[in-house]
Formats: C-alpha cells, structure tokens, sequence
C-alpha cells in the first residue's frame, strides 16, 4: 500500500513493480481495510462523507452520482441510508466495520487488502462480516489479501493461503492443501493449537477434530 517503505524486494501490482516507479493506477485500484474501525475512521467526518471522500479521484462521476454511489455503497454492506447523516460514534463496531468495507469498496478497486478486519468484533458479529466479505467479492469480483491469524476464518474466505513465520513465508497452497496435508512444521503447530467450527447439519457447530 506504500505506507511504510521496504528495506528490500520487489512489490508488483499488474505486472509494474510500483516501488520503481510511481503508479497511480496502483494507487487508485487498491483499497485497504484496516484492524480497528474505530481508529480507522475520522470521528469528525458524517459517514456519508467517508464513503465519498475516495470518489474525488472520479472526475466521470457529477454529483448526483456521487451521492448515488454513496447509496448504494450503504446497501451493499447492509446499511440503510440514513446512515450517512451519522457520526463513526454513533455507530455499533459491526456497523462501523461495514462503513470501512464500503469505503474500500466504493471505488470499485481490483484489490482489497484486509488487516485482520474481524479481530476486534465478537463472534456473531465475525460470521456476519465474513457473509459480507464472500457475497460482495462474489458481486464485484476483487481480489482480497486477507491477513489474519483466525484460522477458522482463513479456512472459511481464502482460496490459496500463505503461512508465515517470523517474517517468512514458509508455506504456500490451496486452502485444501494448507489445512487437510500441512507439510510445515510451523503450520502443524498452528492448526493443532487451534479449534475451527465445524457447521453440523442440523445448524450447530462442533470444534472439528485435527486431520493430521
């Protein structure tokens, strides 16, 4: 996202790697969803004017399509409209995690990178977020890095997954792969150490037994 400048490597996004030159492309089609909604969110700015500030930069768009887009936005991650006269404190931490998913999305971008956006929300919160996340990259088919160390979530919303260890990926493959065959030691040690749900067909949930 260029908010903090590496010591080393390369970063490409389509191809251009975008610490060599300036790529206002890359800048414009990827968006961020940070950990806290709360902190992530300017407390003097109504929520109506977070979700238009990333649509400056779309000068096709004339007013009444900005607000239009606002609108829709809004509905989209299950807001009503009414929402936009209101304060980030007004809000509850799910809804406001919903405005910091519509802010991300409101420019339609190609990318989405999430850092652990459910860690501070209670578990029915989590699922409800979790919905949201595969139903609007289902509609609006983005690509999404999503970082967390849920392996329940991680095994719910990814297709590939990338294990990491002190700074290191060590680890690299479907989500089948990672999770049913993990050939790390590292990525042993965190699967045992946890305890995915498993959704039973009557609706409950069980802690799933380890698979290896």
């Amino acid at each position: 996202m260029g908010l903090i400048k590496p010591c080393a490597g390369a970063i490409r996004f389509k191809g251009v790697d975008i610490l060599k030159a300036a790529n206002r492309t890359h800048r414009l089609q990827c968006q961020m969803i940070f950990q806290d909604p709360y902190s992530s969110l300017n407390p003097r700015m109504k929520i109506g004017e977070i979700l238009a500030e990333p649509l400056r930069h779309e000068p096709a768009l004339n007013a009444p399509q900005r607000r239009e887009r606002v609108a829709q936005t809004l509905r989209d991650v299950g807001l009503a409209e009414q929402f936009i006269e209101r304060f980030p404190h007004q809000l509850s931490g799910g809804q406001r995690q919903r405005v910091a998913i519509g802010r991300a999305l409101v420019r339609h971008p190609q990318l989405v990178i999430a850092d652990e956006p459910i860690s501070a929300l209670d578990m029915t919160i989590q699922k409800q977020i979790l919905e949201l996340f595969e139903r609007l990259q289902a509609q609006y088919g983005f690509a999404c890095l999503f970082i967390s160390h849920d392996l329940a979530a991680v095994e719910r919303i990814a297709h590939r997954v990338a294990v990491m260890h002190q700074g290191e990926v060590v680890e690299v493959g479907a989500r089948e792969q990672i999770f049913d065959h993990p050939q790390h030691p590292y990525t042993r040690q965190l699967l045992a150490a946890a305890s995915p749900l498993e959704k039973l067909s009557d609706g409950g949930y069980r802690i799933r037994p380890a698979s290896f």
